[in-house]
């Protein structure tokens, strides 16, 4: 009796061949079964893989994601960050460079201004002012002239903070609309952070930098 199945089976050579060439077993079927349709057969088998490549890029994406959410911040990650933090601004500080946020206007102050005033705001204690001593980490003027200055201090317990914030208020007066201090001491100070002009002034006083706080290398 004649077969009258139409469809080769599945370990027919034709289907071997065009399944070796997309290595999709469904679609080599349907194209087996209907060679009419093969435009739109592979375009869909296309179509499909595109899909599944989109979302197994996205899960892939996601886990990695996960992973490093979940990797903890320990106590000697912190500290890490903490001292190179101070070696950048310690860095920016031997080059004479402070983080400047300003607005260049016409007849208004900027924060190049504001750093050059502080350069008369001098550390009782030490006899040297404060740019150069590298304690100011940063300032920023706002299009208002209102000034921000990120401070720190040779130490923590440093009793001077109403003094010189009273010395800031005399040599600012007239050049801003009013400013700020914003004390930190993230990351500590070290000598490392004074400027070279600083490191001479500091010999010339009589300190031995030994003897000041080296804890933020």
């Amino acid at each position: 009796m004649a077969n009258d199945n139409l469809v080769p089976p599945l370990g027919n050579p034709i289907f071997d061949a065009v399944n070796s060439a997309i290595d999709d077993p469904a679609t080599a079927q349907s194209l087996v079964s209907n060679p009419a349709a093969t435009k739109q057969l592979l375009d869909a088998a296309e179509q499909k893989k595109a899909q599944t490549g989109a979302q197994d890029v996205q899960e892939e994406t996601a886990a990695a994601d996960a992973g490093d959410a979940a990797k903890p911040t320990t106590a000697a990650d912190a500290a890490e960050d903490m001292r190179t933090q101070a070696r950048r601004i310690a860095k920016d500080h031997q080059e004479g460079k402070v983080d400047l946020k300003a607005v260049d206007s016409i007849g208004r102050a900027t924060a190049a201004d504001v750093q050059e005033a502080l350069h008369q705001v001098i550390d009782p204690e030490l006899g040297v002012d404060v740019m150069d001593l590298g304690l100011v980490y940063g300032i920023e003027i706002d299009e208002l002239g209102r000034a921000i200055i990120t401070m720190t201090l040779t130490t923590p317990a440093c009793p001077l903070t109403s003094l010189i914030e009273d010395e800031c208020a005399t040599v600012l007066a007239g050049l801003v609309e009013e400013f700020r201090i914003d004390w930190t001491w993230t990351p500590p100070w070290n000598v490392d952070m004074m400027t070279p002009e600083g490191a001479e002034q500091m010999a010339a006083l009589g300190f031995n930098a030994g003897n000041l706080p080296q804890y933020g290398q």
